[in-house]
């Protein structure tokens, strides 16, 4: 139902467009095939009036005519709906072709090209680039290569529930997810998820790479209100520890556990054989960050946080 509209909608605005003079809805029906199948004159104009305002709403200027004879006609002239000219300087015709390179590894990357294409065409400047030479060595890029991607874009695109399934990094076994998605976003090389969990009853931030098998969408309205400002990083980096306000004392075997160490504010190696001694910023969300590294880490302190970790650890073990 929705391709046949839009395939009504695209010929009613091409006749419209297409004409020199105003077009009656007589005309207008013998025409286009779908207003020649309505059933009876009621039912045709029921549709040519709701297609008119939808291409209005579109931003298509139709006029109303009125002929000699007395007879309405319509058309929409091609200087009244001509976009004007795209005019841009070197600096920000390089400004946009640095921004279509980020998505070069995402299936946007066709879009951006054919974007660009159509700038040039239209005389955006492709020489005189203003950020030659700085940006050669090193172009931002940004890595999709989740499947999980398109599909939850378009779900906060369109505002639709999902369903996927989601491995925790503490859990040997996904559990499935019931999530209102609100937006993407990419932090320190990872993509995240934030939305709300119907499960749960919460926000929660999810991270794609540990979405296992599709993202299946739902045709069914948001129960919660989606804010006005989403934190990705801000909840991602407290989950992280980034956000600490205390320091934890563990002991990290010898030539492991190397994001732990650059995190660290004081190392002391070889505090016994084959492991050093490390202080690191502890806030929420360190337990589990720790329980990643396994049998190279044992927390010496506080108590809470090595409390927290052997629950994580005897969790994973009973599967």
């Amino acid at each position: 139902m929705a391709i046949a509209k839009a395939e009504r909608l695209m010929n009613l605005a091409l006749c419209l467009l297409g004409t020199r003079r105003p077009l009656s809805k007589r005309e207008l029906r013998g025409s286009i095939e779908a207003y020649m199948e309505a059933g009876n004159d009621e039912s045709f104009n029921r549709m040519f009036e709701r297609d008119k305002d939808d291409l209005r709403e579109l931003g298509l200027v139709i006029e109303t005519v009125e002929n000699l004879d007395g007879d309405t006609g319509y058309l929409a002239r091609r200087d009244s709906n001509r976009l004007p000219p795209v005019s841009l300087d070197a600096e920000e015709a390089a400004a946009l072709g640095l921004a279509a390179k980020v998505w070069q590894q995402a299936r946007l990357a066709g879009a951006a090209s054919g974007a660009l294409q159509k700038l040039r065409a239209g005389g955006m400047p492709e020489a005189g680039d203003p950020y030659e030479g700085q940006h050669s060595a090193i172009e931002p890029r940004i890595p999709v290569h989740e499947a999980a991607f398109e599909p939850l874009m378009l779900a906060c695109r369109d505002r639709r529930p999902v369903v996927f399934d989601y491995r925790k990094s503490t859990a040997a076994r996904p559990e499935t997810r019931q999530v209102e998605p609100w937006a993407l976003e990419c932090w320190r090389g990872h993509w995240y998820l934030a939305g709300f969990d119907r499960d749960r009853g919460a926000e929660r931030v999810f991270r794609l790479s540990r979405i296992t098998g599709k993202v299946r969408s739902r045709a069914a309205k948001y129960t919660a209100e989606v804010p006005d400002v989403v934190t990705v990083r801000e909840t991602v980096a407290s989950q992280a520890g980034e956000s600490a306000d205390r320091s934890a004392s563990i002991r990290l075997r010898t030539g492991a556990g190397y994001p732990l160490r650059a995190k660290a504010t004081e190392v002391r190696e070889g505090v016994t054989e084959g492991w050093d001694e490390l202080e690191i910023p502890y806030g929420h969300g360190l337990d589990a960050w720790l329980v990643e590294f396994g049998p190279d880490v044992v927390v010496v302190g506080p108590a809470d946080l090595r409390a927290d970790v052997v629950d994580r650890l005897r969790a994973v073990a009973k599967g």
